[in-house]
């Protein structure tokens, strides 16, 4: 099974603990491909958008499109990033754009260090 940088997978975030996002959802593959011989990815979570959200720096609004295989206006999760097993990977919904997968790598950045800038 082919899991590449910026394409949109229902991943399993089943066992979570606390506030860890939780369960079947859509998530982006932020890790590099060259990556992939060691059977993990890298994925940031999708979730629900709520006006709120508009607030919170690592939070980025993702239209719903045909080419995403969203169903709803969602967020892109940019502080809950996980390292998952090929196994959690469900089913490939759709991708991103390059232009949005290096504005979530900044803000992945950003969330390790607010003085972190990409090039």
């Amino acid at each position: 099974m082919s899991i590449n940088q910026g394409e949109i997978w229902m991943v399993s975030f089943e066992p979570s603990v606390g506030s860890e996002i939780q369960k079947l959802r859509p998530a982006i593959i932020v890790s590099s491909d060259k990556m992939s011989r060691f059977g993990l990815r890298t994925v940031v979570p999708i979730t629900e958008w709520k006006s709120y959200y508009k607030d919170f720096p690592w939070i980025i609004q993702i239209e719903n499109l045909p080419s995403n295989g969203l169903s709803k206006l969602s967020s892109i999760e940019c502080f809950q990033v996980k390292n998952f097993s090929k196994e959690r990977f469900v089913k490939h919904m759709g991708s991103i754009d390059k232009k949005l997968l290096y504005k979530v790598h900044k803000t992945i950045a950003k969330t390790l260090d607010p003085k972190y800038k990409l090039l």
